[in-house]
C-alpha cells in the first residue's frame, strides 16, 4: 500500500473527517484497504443493493488492526467471514479502519506466508462505533498471539489541539509512562495490554515523546520529530521486548487514527 494519507472519507454534519495514514515516523510499508464511505449525521454506513436493487443504507461500525508482534512477520487479518487487507500487515504496521458488520465476530490472525493461524478473538461490534485490534507478544507454545480489543473513543479535539493516548503493546516492558521531552505527562501507569484514554494537547512540530518506566525518568523507547496536527487523533504504543537486543527489542510507533477537516 503506498505511503501517505488514507482516503477513507467521511462526513459528519459540518465536519468531513478523513482516515489518514501515519505521516510521520514511517511513510513506507503501510497495508490496507483504501475506500471512501460517508458518514452523515451521526451514522456510519455503507451501500448495498435490496431486492429492488436499489442502493440502502446499513449502518456499520469501523476497525482498525495494529501488528505488534514481533516474531509474527506479515499476516493477514480475517474478521469474519472476509480477509480484511490486500497485503500482508508487517510489524509495526497499520491497517486503517475498515467497514465491518456488527455483532459478534471472528478476528482472525494468519500468518501471511504460511496461512497457519497464528492469534484469533471474538469480538462484538456496534454500529457507528471505531475500535481497534493490536496482535502482540510472541508466540506461545501453542504458536499463538494476544489479541487486545479497544473500543475507540474518537471526539474532535478543540481548536488548536491535537489528542493522543498511549498503548502498552510489550508483554515484558512492566507499566508504563508517556511523556513529552518537557516532561509533560500524557498517559501514566499503562500495563501489558491496557490503552489509556485520549488526551489533548497543543498541536505543534517536532515534538519528542518519551516512553518511560512508570514513574522514572528511564526512557524505553523514544519517537522523535512527531507533528501532532490540529484536529488530529494520535495512537503511541510501545512494542517488543524489554529483554531483546535484536529486532525485537522495543520500539514505538504512532497511528495518526483520525483527522477532522
Amino acid at each position: 500500500m503506498p505511503a501517505g494519507y488514507v482516503k477513507l472519507k467521511y462526513q459528519f454534519t459540518t465536519h468531513i473527517l478523513y482516515f489518514m495514514k501515519t505521516v510521520q515516523q514511517k511513510l513506507t510499508r503501510r497495508a490496507g484497504i483504501i475506500g471512501m464511505m460517508c458518514l452523515l449525521a451521526a451514522t456510519l454506513s455503507s451501500c448495498l443493493k435490496n431486492d429492488h436493487h436499489d442502493y440502502v443504507e446499513q449502518p456499520v461500525a469501523l476497525v482498525s488492526v495494529i501488528n505488534a508482534s514481533p516474531d509474527a512477520g506479515g499476516i493477514d487479518f480475517v474478521l469474519q467471514p472476509n480477509r480484511a487487507n490486500n497485503f500482508p500487515i508487517r510489524y509495526g504496521d497499520v491497517l486503517d479502519y475498515i467497514r465491518a458488520n456488527p455483532g459478534k465476530r471472528t478476528a482472525s490472525f494468519y500468518d501471511a506466508a504460511s496461512g497457519q493461524k497464528i492469534a484469533e478473538d471474538t469480538v462484538t461490534l456496534t454500529t457507528k462505533k471505531f475500535y481497534s485490534l493490536y496482535i502482540a507478544n510472541v508466540a506461545n507454545a501453542a504458536g499463538k498471539r494476544d489479541v487486545i480489543f479497544v473500543a475507540d473513543s474518537l471526539k474532535q479535539p478543540a481548536a488548536g489541539m491535537a489528542s493522543i493516548r498511549l498503548a502498552n503493546l510489550s508483554p515484558d516492558a512492566g507499566s508504563i509512562d508517556l511523556v513529552t521531552s518537557k516532561d509533560s505527562v500524557l498517559a501514566t501507569n499503562k500495563a501489558y495490554k491496557g490503552v489509556s484514554d485520549f488526551v489533548t494537547i497543543k498541536a505543534a512540530s517536532n515534538y519528542t515523546l518519551n516512553i518511560r518506566e512508570k514513574g522514572t525518568t528511564t526512557i524505553l523507547a523514544t519517537l522523535t520529530n512527531v507533528n501532532l496536527h490540529a484536529n488530529a487523533v494520535y495512537t503511541v504504543w510501545l512494542q517488543g521486548l524489554a529483554a531483546a537486543t535484536d529486532y525485537k527489542k522495543l520500539t514505538a510507533d504512532i497511528q495518526n487514527n483520525v483527522y477532522y477537516y
